[in-house]
């Protein structure tokens, strides 16, 4: 806990201030209003005493003085003097990325000392708001990036310091209404560090502090791939053409740059850096003050973006810069150099907009480590720009990726078959869709058309009505439109054939899909039709007559002999034994009208060309309409089931009639 030091019988030169724990009776983060010296009151840790509920309150009442005397003071240094921020106008740091070298070369050698292991470290600065701020703010960003602490816990211990550090402001001459506080500038480098943009092991200190300086160049590298400098000043300012006598005297080599004498030393130290630097773009931003030829003469590309100073770009032309940047630092390997007049506001839109986009930065962590890197970037308005169109320049980012990937999967994604023709086998004729056959099937069956050739798969089979019991078939439908045969069941035809089209003798029709095949009849026992009488014929004939006028159950038996027919429905199988069945009109027809019809033979019935006669061998079909309003009953025919039988009572009495003719 922060503690403050009091002393009514101290001298009037002792210090009094805040001091604050950083590590544990090791290192000290303090402010105090003179400097301090040894008999600066410090709270040492006192000694442990045994545990009483009065050890809380007894260590208030010792106060700080309460300390062993035996311990020497602590040891206190400070960058006060040494380590100062260059404003430009009122803004006051932080500190940038040479100061925080410096500070930590300090700290080690404090902590160097042979006796620093007995003797506490105190970081201190005076209490002034600015001192205070600056250094908090360097001791935790030193926590970050060299002792690679995470943020929370470098801003742990000053998170509640008495009172708050002062928030920084930008460099302009307007009224400050954008504030960036120590915490954005230790999760500004945190982040920085954790993508490799900034590290101390590759940092020269000598370069760093020589090129800021305006009468060197005025450039600071941001990033491994961003450099940001002030304008150079040279005259001609416009572009230099080769036809030009002016052109040959241009420095197109390093050597020929050194022994030029009609550049000034600013503007030499850029174009040198740049060539040893691999420096691919360098873009301007602001009016003519130089003539690019000079850039361009040494291989380096040159691009003028330009705006009003102290604006804020177009976002058309800062998608512009993004796709570039990203073209020339991803696949040339080549790094942008971008300058405005002072290579601060304009040249920190830019820079911050494309490190927002590849990076995910906040924008107030990305200003504030800019001004880390290069003190004084972004100004004004442009820090409110940055703000609210972070989250613009972030979904550019998902955008592109997004494109990026769908690119590439689509270039390694193998080929696929057209889907087209594949959901084209898969259709019937009426737009029902079926399983395809197996692939033993489709290899051993000739490949036929669903529609086209339904008429001539009719007359290829025209004589296949009649099968054994291994082979049982029906009405040949394109393999390849059929579902897989399941044993013990009929094939449905997908409602491609009428009880009237299968008894035509392979005759054109035309396609009626509201009736449908469902059953298929067969004889179990052998018949001599020789031994057929007249009568029994003509009962044949009027049983086929019947048929082909009423798509229902009919059978035929002669007289003497038990014949078995097998009438398999969908839903019904049904077996008649000796006599005449008609399950259209038999429960209706009195004996009487049944001989007045049989001896009748005048009337001549009408036989299906599709059946031999006298083979005892037919095949009967039954059609079923699909009404909505008998949807329900499909596939029951209408012969009736009483008490769980078979036939009913019209039927028997038919049966019994017959049996006597």
């Amino acid at each position: 806990m922060p503690q403050y030091s009091s002393s009514a019988e101290a001298p009037s030169t002792t210090s009094y201030g805040q001091v604050i724990e950083y590590i544990a009776d090791r290192l000290y983060l303090a402010s105090y209003t003179h400097q301090p010296d040894e008999n600066t009151p410090f709270p040492y840790p006192t000694a442990k005493q045994s545990r009483s509920p009065s050890k809380r309150s007894s260590r208030a009442q010792q106060g700080p003085q309460a300390v062993s005397q035996e311990r020497p003071p602590p040891i206190y240094f400070t960058i006060d003097n040494s380590l100062l921020y260059n404003a430009f106008h009122a803004d006051f740091g932080p500190l940038h990325i040479g100061h925080l070298y410096r500070f930590a070369v300090m700290l080690h050698d404090v902590l160097a000392q042979q006796d620093s292991d007995s003797r506490p470290v105190v970081f201190w600065s005076h209490a002034d708001s600015r001192s205070r701020a600056n250094a908090a703010c360097i001791l935790a960003v030193y926590m970050v990036l060299i002792q690679s602490w995470p943020p929370h816990l470098a801003l742990a211990p000053i998170a509640q310091m008495d009172p708050p550090c002062m928030p920084f402001r930008d460099a302009g001459y307007s009224q400050a209404d954008y504030s960036l506080t120590i915490q954005d500038v230790v999760y500004g480098v945190w982040k920085a560090k954790e993508e490799n943009l900034v590290g101390l092991k590759e940092f020269s200190l000598e370069e760093y502090e020589r090129f800021e300086r305006v009468d060197q160049g005025d450039f600071n590298w941001i990033t491994p791939d961003f450099l940001a400098f002030a304008s150079p000043q040279h005259r001609p300012t416009t572009v230099i053409k080769p036809t030009d006598p002016l052109y040959a005297t241009l420095p197109t080599t390093l050597s020929a740059l050194h022994k030029d004498k009609t550049l000034p030393s600013p503007f030499k130290n850029v174009l040198k850096h740049f060539v040893e630097r691999d420096i691919g773009l360098v873009v301007r931003l602001n009016s003519e003050l130089y003539s690019a030829s000079h850039f361009t003469a040494l291989g380096i590309k040159h691009l003028d973006m330009i705006f009003d100073d102290g604006t804020c770009p177009p976002l058309s032309l800062v998608r512009k810069f993004v796709n570039l940047a990203h073209v020339m630092i991803n696949e040339k390997n080549k790094g942008i150099a971008v300058h405005c007049k002072a290579g601060l506001g304009r040249t920190g839109c830019l820079i911050g907009a494309y490190l927002i986009y590849r990076h995910g930065f906040t924008a107030n962590e990305m200003i504030a480590f800019m001004r880390f890197m290069r003190p004084g970037m972004v100004v004004g308005p442009q820090q409110h720009w940055l703000h609210l169109n972070q989250g613009t320049f972030r979904e550019w980012w998902y955008e592109d990726t997004m494109k990026e990937k769908i690119m590439a999967s689509m270039q390694m994604q193998p080929s696929t078959p057209n889907r087209l023709s594949q959901s084209s086998r898969r259709l019937a004729s009426n737009g029902q869709t079926f399983t395809p056959p197996n692939a033993d099937r489709a290899q051993t069956s000739p490949r036929r058309a669903a529609l086209g050739e339904i008429t001539n798969n009719e007359h290829a089979n025209a004589n296949q009505h009649s099968y054994t019991s291994e082979d049982v078939k029906p009405s040949r439908v394109s393999d390849e439109n059929l579902p897989a045969p399941t044993p013990g069941q009929p094939r449905k035809t997908s409602k491609l054939y009428s009880t009237r089209k299968m008894m035509a003798e392979n005759q054109p029709f035309d396609i009626k899909p509201e009736s449908e095949v469902v059953t298929m009849q067969r004889s179990t026992g052998p018949i001599d039709n020789a031994s057929e009488s007249e009568e029994e014929q003509t009962l044949r004939a009027l049983a086929a007559r019947k048929s082909s006028q009423s798509p229902q159950h009919n059978a035929l038996t002669r007289s003497g002999k038990r014949r078995a027919i097998s009438c398999t429905t969908t839903t019904t199988t049904t077996t008649k034994w000796d006599g005449l069945t008609d399950t259209s009109d038999g429960e209706n027809m009195r004996p009487d009208e049944i001989e007045q019809r049989l001896a009748s033979p005048t009337r001549a019935p009408k036989t299906p060309g599709g059946a031999r006669s006298g083979n005892g061998v037919g095949t009967l079909s039954v059609g079923k309409r699909s009404s909505p309003s008998r949807r329900s009953t499909e596939g029951k025919t209408s012969v009736r089931k009483t008490s769980g039988r078979v036939g009913s009572m019209g039927t028997q009495a038919l049966s019994r009639s017959t049996r006597g003719l």
